[in-house]
């Protein structure tokens, strides 16, 4: 009998040590919304320690690279600027290909989108290509057979789209392929073809599902660190104006 009324009582204070105390907000203070504007004063010691990497950052970015005579842009269906920096992706991907894989890049495609802004007339900062290309996008190089090439042409023609290409020539009319050409020729479709790109697009972005139907070997290269290294190597630019993308009766 004694042991049941031990075993009772050690129910009850379990039991008891169980209760959920109930808790009560004792006072709600509102709080006022800061606003992230000019108005707000700088911590005088952060400023100060970030002071020295600021100049040196500022010293870096503003360093001349390069320079050109026009205003680099990127309107219309073949812009200055898309052509200039497709041709940058095409010749660093050949060196790249020729080096390790013992093959010839044939063609290069980036997106419009993918470039961000604008070149004026004059000195080519450093920072001019972190504004333009701001992504850590890789060089892509795609092997595709010649008779997959279709999609890529079909893209064009269905979406009259003035994302950049180099080494490249596609006609269309009224949302139809007319002519295309690769490296200045028809396009063979028993052969192979090495077109480089981005990792962005080789994974389907902006819509472009015909990548997955060659293979990817990535380069390790940084489309950006490419861009700055021609840009270094061509200190006077003079961009290619001629017709890569004929978009016949485009509205």
């Amino acid at each position: 009998m004694q042991n049941k009324l031990l075993l009772l009582g050690i129910a009850l204070v379990s039991l008891t040590a169980c209760k959920t105390t109930s808790l009560q907000v004792a006072n709600v203070e509102t709080q006022k919304n800061i606003s992230i504007n000019n108005e707000l004063k700088n911590d005088e010691e952060i400023a100060k320690f970030i002071a020295p990497y600021t100049e040196k950052l500022n010293k870096e970015m503003n360093q001349k690279i390069s320079y050109t005579q026009v205003d680099l842009t990127k309107e219309g269906d073949n812009s200055n600027l898309g052509n200039l920096l497709a041709d940058f992706t095409f010749d660093g991907a050949d060196v790249w290909a020729k080096a390790n894989l013992n093959k010839n890049v044939d063609a290069a495609l980036i997106n419009i989108g993918g470039i961000r802004t604008t070149i004026g007339k004059g000195d080519i900062m450093l920072k001019n290509v972190f504004e333009v290309m701001p992504f850590e996008n890789e060089v892509i190089i795609v092997k595709f057979k010649g008779s997959d090439l279709q999609g890529l042409f079909d893209y064009y023609a269905q979406n009259e789209t003035n994302n950049p290409v180099s080494h490249l020539y596609i006609e269309t009319q009224n949302k139809q392929v007319v002519k295309t050409l690769i490296n200045g020729k028809p396009v063979n479709p028993d052969q192979d073809y090495y077109v480089a790109t981005s990792d962005y697009l080789a994974l389907g972005g902006d819509n472009m599902k015909f990548f997955s139907k060659g293979e990817s070997i990535p380069t390790g290269i940084k489309l950006r660190d490419l861009f700055i290294d021609y840009f270094k190597k061509n200190q006077q630019i003079n961009p290619k104006e001629d017709m890569r993308l004929n978009f016949i009766g485009k509205k």
